[in-house]
């Protein structure tokens, strides 16, 4: 992956994504995304030959705490606490998010 990362990449993907930026911020992320894209090509070009696939950092084990049984908050003080509950149904009310 020798494609060096351009302007034109970059007003591409922002107008894939419909983003509206201007010269500057076009430049400043053009040469940031470069430079992202230059430490990952360094990365992908280190022998990994003799190391091990690991599907956990060397010395996590234990990092994980025991599950512990707690009481939960009683759902009428949780309710209370709620802006819009309809404490009768037990339900919290939220803004619909789906038109």
């Amino acid at each position: 992956m020798s494609h060096s990362f351009t302007r034109e990449d970059l007003e591409r993907i922002a107008r894939l994504a419909r983003l509206e930026l201007d010269a500057s911020e076009q430049d400043l992320f053009a040469r940031q995304v470069a430079g992202i894209l230059e430490y990952a090509e360094q990365i992908q070009r280190v022998d990994t030959t003799d190391v091990e696939p690991t599907s956990h950092a060397p010395g996590s084990a234990g990092a994980m705490r025991d599950d512990v049984v707690c009481p939960s908050l009683p759902r009428d003080e949780a309710l209370a606490a709620a802006p819009d509950a309809d404490i009768a149904a037990g339900l919290f009310k939220v803004p619909r998010v789906l038109a």
